[in-house]
């Protein structure tokens, strides 16, 4: 597998559910900055939050950021 460096498809899935940064990150009870900072690679993401985030599009983790 090739990890996604950008995270990609992390914000289309967030686009195509028309939130914003700070209501994805409002449904992750995380910051926005922080989390717009792990969208855009400026944050590690650490597994457990890999998890949450597959979690709450109802796929799991390599779904999203391996391709």
């Amino acid at each position: 597998m090739k990890k996604n460096k950008d995270y990609e498809k992390l914000k289309i899935l967030r686009k195509n559910k028309n939130l914003s940064y700070s209501q994805m990150a409002k449904e992750l009870n995380l910051s926005t900055s922080y989390y717009w900072q792990i969208e855009n690679k400026k944050k590690k993401l650490y597994y457990g939050l890999a998890i949450k985030i597959a979690n709450y599009f109802h796929l799991k983790p390599d779904d999203i950021f391996y391709d």
